[in-house]
């Protein structure tokens, strides 16, 4: 299969490409490669388009609401005019159920709204693993860089290699939903992930009105296609920081 990859030099895309170079032909475009969506030849003959560029970030949207909308939305605009008529699996986030919060979320709820009938919105939670952004909190915890804890959030931590299996699901499967959550099911309080780590961390505070409290996924579709998350998120650290500690 021939299949069009945007976004394929970030953390998801990289991946990406690994889990898919051996069983199909990819075309990568990512600005880090010289190609803006908002400008770039997109004349190409593909079977599938796997859309994952864009912005990314709560906070980071607070102060650049403009630049994610023109990354997020506009970008994303020509790709699904471009290819309406193919199948399109697009990266969304979990961020989009309560799309008031922030500019980021409100960018991926549109992009919702404006994606074709041929189309799947993704609905990412919190994808952590190697390669990951330093600036996330599963990075920090391994590294012990950790300044603060909000008490009251808990999250679906879903591991780079659970996504890349549930995305190659969805390429050899077609679903009737219009977006899909991709997580694990179940979610941890941040402050209960601190005591099976054996963690203490003196600076606690309530989240702001720009975050979800949780962000557990729905992923009943994903089961019925005999699909199911197998990495360990406390496993995982434990391990990592073992590993951190003897680098």
């Amino acid at each position: 299969m021939k299949i069009l990859l945007t976004g394929s030099e970030g953390f998801v895309g990289k991946n990406l490409q690994f889990f898919l170079k051996d069983e199909h032909q990819l075309i990568c475009l990512d600005k880090k490669l010289g190609n803006d969506l908002i400008n770039c030849d997109l004349d190409y003959n593909v079977d599938l388009v796997i859309h994952l560029a864009g912005l990314s970030g709560v906070r980071q949207s607070l102060d650049n609401p403009v630049e994610y909308w023109t990354n997020n939305v506009v970008a994303s605009y020509r790709i699904f005019n471009q290819f309406k008529n193919k199948k399109i699996l697009y990266a969304s986030s979990s961020t989009a159920n309560e799309p008031w919060r922030n500019p980021y979320a409100m960018s991926k709820f549109y992009m919702e709204q404006i994606a074709p009938e041929n189309s799947l919105g993704m609905r990412f939670t919190t994808v952590y693993g190697p390669g990951g952004r330093e600036g996330m909190l599963i990075p920090k915890l391994i590294q012990d860089d950790v300044s603060y804890i909000n008490v009251d959030h808990c999250r679906d931590f879903i591991h780079i290699e659970d996504l890349m299996s549930a995305i190659k699901i969805l390429i050899k499967n077609d679903v009737k939903d219009k977006v899909l959550e991709i997580g694990t099911g179940s979610s941890i309080n941040l402050l209960d992930l601190l005591d099976k780590l054996n963690m203490t961390i003196e600076d606690k505070r309530m989240g702001t009105m720009f975050e979800r409290k949780d962000n557990k996924a729905s992923i009943q579709t994903l089961k019925d296609l005999g699909w199911s998350a197998k990495t360990n998120l406390i496993d995982y650290i434990k391990n990592e920081r073992g590993n951190y500690g003897n680098i």
